[in-house]
């Protein structure tokens, strides 16, 4: 359980909300919300357990994102009907996820050229970064279809109209996730992110032996 510690205040609350929810949908015998709360609860712990056996460290930041993203999916987006109560709810969360895969793609790209700012053109690795997320939101997308003709669910909502919809904005965010990578590169201040990627590189130095900050 050391793993757990030293996380960001927000991601303790997500972890809390998660266990009490947890606790009175047992005790109330509403098993559906407690199952999805105990999924929701074990998925967001997943990548502090994962990371090690794959010999990275994530940035407390980076682990906060990632819980939020959960658990606006699951358990907001299932157990609260946030789906159902709010149009761009379904939307916004596409749009989280690709400029967060945009920048997974771009920090893999980057420990392929170990740091070296000056390996590939920057737009070259921008666009690297944003193929990356598009491609996974589309292997994302052909998923939702294979369930909903394999198992009759309906994970596509209205069809062409919801999976288009879905494209496009997972498109509009890896383009701001490879925008924001090249423009890392070209040494422009972007606050946060920045940020981000230089606390990830200063976890991960064996990763990046050509960086230069």
């Amino acid at each position: 359980m050391n793993r757990l510690r030293g996380q960001s205040g927000l991601t303790y609350v997500i972890w809390s909300v998660l266990t009490v929810e947890l606790l009175l949908s047992v005790a109330t015998g509403r098993w559906p919300v407690a199952f999805v709360s105990l999924a929701t609860l074990a998925l967001t712990m997943t990548p502090i357990f994962l990371a090690p056996r794959l010999n990275i460290r994530l940035p407390r930041s980076i682990v906060a994102a990632i819980v939020v993203f959960i658990f606006a999916t699951l358990f907001l987006g299932e157990v609260m009907d946030f789906y159902i109560r709010l149009w761009w709810w379904d939307i916004a969360l596409h749009g989280m996820s690709a400029l967060g895969l945009g920048l997974a793609g771009f920090l893999l790209v980057f420990i392929l050229f170990e740091g070296d700012r000056y390996a590939a053109p920057a737009w070259a690795i921008g666009l690297l970064a944003f193929c990356f997320a598009v491609t996974i939101g589309v292997i994302w997308e052909v998923f939702e279809f294979a369930m909903d003709q394999t198992f009759g669910l309906n994970m596509q909502k209205s069809g062409l109209v919801d999976t288009m919809g879905d494209l496009i904005v997972d498109i509009i965010g890896a383009g701001v996730a490879g925008l924001t990578g090249a423009l890392y590169l070209r040494g422009k201040a972007l606050g946060s992110v920045s940020a981000l990627v230089e606390e990830f590189v200063d976890l991960n130095r064996r990763f990046f032996r050509r960086f230069k900050g």
